[in-house]
């Protein structure tokens, strides 16, 4: 921490006051989820530890301190405030009991986001010192390759026993590959590859629109535009940032019907598709929006009961969930008998009534609240900083073997590390960054030995 402890303590100022005054839980709320905005401006003024300059901010976005925390810290924290509003205005009586609830678990999201920052400034160092090179004019058609060649790869991987765990990654490399290909191509003008790499990029939205969740649907088209924003700053402005609000307005309606046509009713996906596409254009259910923003946007309604249970009922877990965490890690090739990762994160869930057993619904605790269960505030302290230098330090890694930003962070770590931008348990977050690691060293030596990467 090279400009000294006391420049990070700043961050933990919101977090002391809300803990002060949570006997005025309503006060104490808006502290904590407030707080998150100062941390956010703390950090990006440069008043903690200068931002990195080796870049403008459009052509680094993908960093861990942009991207990593606005969609972690903003899913994590922000979206709390639709539940909370929700809670103080109705005179019910009965939701009493969760207004001091919600400011807690608030504190706790306050807490995390001050030392997820603190973790990743303490190891933020850039420039990085790029160990390997690359000649810049072959990336496009490189690019394009890694996308065709990633995606049957992770077809097969799922169909291998003891490498489902590359299926994600691959997967997910292949459309940050497909989609950087698409972005590099059109200001290129380049017709064949913008072609390849645009049937590639509907392919994978149209997989997105009808995979039953609003995430894909969303990642999909925010990626293409921060791929596109350093060539076309202007129209990404006017275009992207109008279309994302629009999907968050109506995607609840889309997925709610199309869930129910593809789910409920067996319904053929493309009939689901259109039912969906349908009901959405029509503004047919546009009322279930607010249901969405209050208990499906975020997730502290379920910490609540977390909270209520831990410790009261259900003792902290201590080091057991890192340990369970170390388990998910090996192969069930090499351990048959291993336990089975969902359903020792679904033991906790039932233990502290979030759902009952027996229950087909499937409500796996947030990283944040496994930081929780572990150990109240310091665990919260503690998994959170561990998160933030975690990530930094596998960025700052990508850079060094990949040649620096675009192809270390745009490509390798946004593609095979994506789940960081939203957070799972501990032990489905143990495995994937594990193997996403160990991925991304096996595609650095494929790249030397193909001499596309040469040492310095």
């Amino acid at each position: 921490m090279s400009r000294g402890l006391e420049r990070y303590l700043l961050l933990y100022i919101p977090w002391v006051l809300a803990y002060l005054l949570r006997a005025d839980p309503v006060m104490s709320y808006f502290i904590s989820w407030l707080g998150s905005f100062y941390i956010f401006y703390m950090c990006y003024a440069g008043k903690i530890k200068p931002m990195p300059k080796d870049l403008s901010v459009g052509e680094q976005i993908m960093r861990p301190v942009y991207i990593v925390q606005i969609i972690f810290i903003g899913y994590m924290a922000c979206t709390s405030i639709f539940y909370f509003i929700n809670l103080i205005s109705y005179q019910d009586l009965s939701l009493d009991d969760k207004i001091p609830l919600a400011a807690q678990c608030q504190q706790y999201y306050v807490l995390g986001h001050a030392a997820f920052v603190t973790g990743i400034l303490a190891c933020m160092k850039y420039p990085v010192e790029i160990k390997y090179t690359y000649d810049k004019s072959r990336l496009a058609n490189v690019l394009m390759v890694m996308a065709i060649v990633c995606l049957p790869l992770s077809i097969l991987s799922n169909k291998i026993p003891g490498l489902s765990q590359f299926y994600i990654q691959l997967s997910s490399l292949s459309f940050f590959a497909g989609t950087l290909a698409l972005a590099f191509a059109i200001p290129l003008q380049k017709l064949a590859n913008t072609a390849i790499c645009g049937f590639l990029y509907a392919t994978n939205f149209y997989q997105a629109l009808v995979s039953g969740f609003k995430e894909p649907i969303i990642i999909s088209i925010l990626v293409l535009g921060i791929f596109l924003y350093p060539s076309y700053k202007r129209t990404v402005s006017v275009v992207f940032i109008p279309l994302l609000i629009l999907l968050f307005v109506y995607l609840p309606t889309y997925n709610q019907v199309f869930r129910q046509n593809a789910w409920a009713d067996n319904a053929d996906s493309d009939e689901a598709y259109e039912a969906a596409l349908d009901a959405t254009l029509n503004a047919e259910g546009t009322s279930n929006n607010w249901d969405f923003l209050v208990y499906r946007l975020s997730e502290v309604d379920m910490f609540t009961t977390f909270i209520q249970s831990t410790p009261e009922k259900v003792d902290y877990y201590g080091l057991s969930l890192v340990q369970q965490s170390v388990y998910a890690i090996v192969p069930r090739i090499f351990w048959p008998s291993k336990p089975i990762t969902e359903e020792m994160v679904m033991e906790r869930v039932y233990d502290a009534g979030v759902v009952y057993r027996g229950s087909a619904v499937s409500a796996k605790p947030a990283y944040i609240v496994d930081g929780y269960l572990s150990g109240g505030w310091l665990g919260v302290l503690l998994s959170l900083f561990a998160y933030g230098a975690v990530v930094q330090l596998i960025s700052q890694k990508a850079e060094e073997l990949f040649g620096g930003y675009l192809l270390g962070v745009a490509l390798i770590f946004s593609g095979l590390f994506q789940i960081v931008w939203r957070g799972l348990s501990f032990e489905f977050m143990s495995n994937s960054v594990f193997w996403g690691f160990i991925t991304m060293l096996i595609i650095h030596r494929i790249m030397v030995g193909a001499n596309f990467l040469r040492r310095v």
